[in-house]
């Protein structure tokens, strides 16, 4: 079992100049630079007095500076707790309050710096993003010598928070064990093999702090984007020959409808893989249809580390009506209220058991075991259903679910009615409270074309033949697009208020 540090030293000695990094300006960063800096910085922050087990803040943007302060406190055993810097400074606040870091490092002359009360304890360090990485880190670097720590499998590495648009963040926590456990189920730890690929979310996001290891194994290139758009993301995918499209599925969706999507040049991309959120069978469809690879669905948590997959080589009803099975190393059972496990084709909640899932919430006992099952399962939240091939069938959130007369209605099976109506180019569904039903479902509707949007009874008869009755819209709103979270996924309590649903 290998430390991010060890990794990243051997990633250098394998790879060399070869960019790991490459900027929308194309600006390359090296595994051997990644390497070199890191230790620099490493020295740097023990010398400012983090030690093992110190926590080290990091309000960055997605970029060479983020992976090589990320690699500088794994190197020395400190935990890394990374904050999306599209959350709100309120919001990045309660992350920083919740970690308690002994460095806080945040961009030159930002406002998070001002709102978020700092220990005395805690020292902030300022770098300025809009220079090279080595320039931007230049506060922190130093040639002190450090005490490494032994590799420890249970030791903190990261600290990854969950969406704080939901209320208090919590902070799911990994260590090495989870890390190897991530690439071994992405790529059996193998060495090699990587190609090119486009940066999608924050690297705060758990997608890349549990998996970064594994993409140094593979000597992946990534085209780093500040903000992901959907224009400069076909303009990078085009331009420098990506070989693997990935992301959430509204993502996808904003580059098959983005007006440069005909005219980019795409032939390179051998795999779409989508994850993050619902993709829908409309939307699997096209993306196959258009590009004309295999299409990848997968299925997590941030607290599960690693969940399901569809194969590229399967069936395509599979990523259509599916998020596959069990990935190496997991197993997936749907139980019911008491925990009890569902026979096959029995809906209940879904959990995930793996070496990748949580070691706990940071500082939150009462939230760990709220989540944890006795066997040391994750309860994801989700509701769905596993068939007799072992593949899950994902049916809602269990929070999403309404109650109209009497009857459970899940959103996302809803959506994935409407998705394929030819006059929809984007669909969320939302309760609303109604005095004779309880509730009632809202499609808010995002049109393909502005001049004609869907109407209600349209809708209703698109998905008629799809769901029970009781399951139809009552009631439509077109926007001009879905509000989003900072991860682009759809913002519930956003769409709650706009149908009239909630606070």
């Amino acid at each position: 079992m290998a430390s991010l540090g060890e990794v990243v030293r051997a990633a250098a000695a394998r790879y060399g100049d070869k960019p790991v990094y490459v900027d929308s300006e194309g600006e390359q960063f090296s595994f051997a630079q990644l390497d070199r800096l890191s230790d620099a910085v490493a020295s740097g922050m023990w010398a400012r007095g983090v030690r093992t087990g110190d926590v080290v803040g990091l309000l960055l943007p997605s970029g060479p500076f983020y992976a090589v302060a990320y690699a500088a406190a794994a190197k020395i055993g400190a935990i890394t707790a990374g904050v999306n810097d599209r959350l709100s400074v309120p919001e990045r606040a309660k992350c920083m309050e919740l970690a308690r870091p002994r460095i806080m490092v945040t961009p030159k002359g930002s406002e998070t710096t001002q709102p978020i009360p700092l220990t005395d304890a805690c020292e902030s360090v300022e770098v300025d993003t809009d220079a090279t990485a080595d320039d931007a880190l230049s506060e922190l670097v130093s040639s002190a010598p450090v005490e490494e720590p032994p590799v420890d499998p249970e030791r903190p590495v990261a600290i990854v928070f969950t969406s704080g648009t939901t209320g208090q963040p919590k902070g799911a926590v990994f260590g090495t064990r989870q890390l190897d456990a991530v690439g071994f189920a992405d790529g059996g730890l193998r060495w090699g093999g990587g190609g090119r690929g486009l940066t999608t979310t924050s690297f705060a996001h758990v997608g890349y702090m549990t998996k970064v290891p594994q993409t140094l194994r593979s000597g992946t290139t990534t085209y780093l984007m500040r903000r992901w758009n959907a224009a400069e993301a076909l303009e990078l995918a085009g331009r420098h020959r990506v070989t693997t499209l990935g992301g959430i599925p509204t993502q996808m969706e904003l580059m098959l409808r983005h007006e440069s999507f005909a005219s980019t040049d795409l032939s390179s991309v051998q795999m779409v893989v989508l994850g993050g959120g619902h993709a829908t069978a409309a939307l699997v469809r096209e993306v196959r249809a258009r590009l004309g690879v295999p299409v990848v669905v997968r299925y997590t948590c941030t607290e599960a580390g690693v969940g399901t997959g569809t194969d590229p080589a399967g069936p395509p009803q599979d990523a259509e009506e599916t998020v596959g099975v069990a990935r190496t190393g997991v197993e997936v059972s749907v139980r019911d209220d008491t925990g009890g496990a569902l026979a096959p084709g029995e809906a209940g909640e879904v959990c995930l058991r793996s070496a990748a899932v949580m070691s706990g919430y940071w500082r939150d006992s009462e939230a760990t075991a709220a989540v944890t099952c006795p066997d040391g399962a994750v309860r994801t939240g989700d509701v769905g259903f596993v068939d007799e091939r072992g593949r899950l069938h994902l049916t809602g959130r269990s929070k999403e679910m309404y109650v109209r007369g009497g009857y459970n209605v899940y959103p996302a099976e809803v959506e994935g009615a409407l998705a394929d109506h030819p006059l929809v180019a984007h669909v969320a569904v939302a309760a609303r409270s109604d005095p004779v039903m309880g509730e009632i479902g809202v499609a808010v509707v995002v049109p393909r074309r502005d001049s004609e949007p869907p109407s209600l009874e349209a809708l209703r008869e698109h998905a008629r033949p799809k769901l029970a009755s009781y399951k139809l819209p009552e009631d439509v709103v077109v926007v001009g697009e879905l509000p989003r979270t900072a991860m682009d996924k759809i913002d519930r309590r956003a769409l709650a208020r706009l149908v009239g649903g909630g606070p």
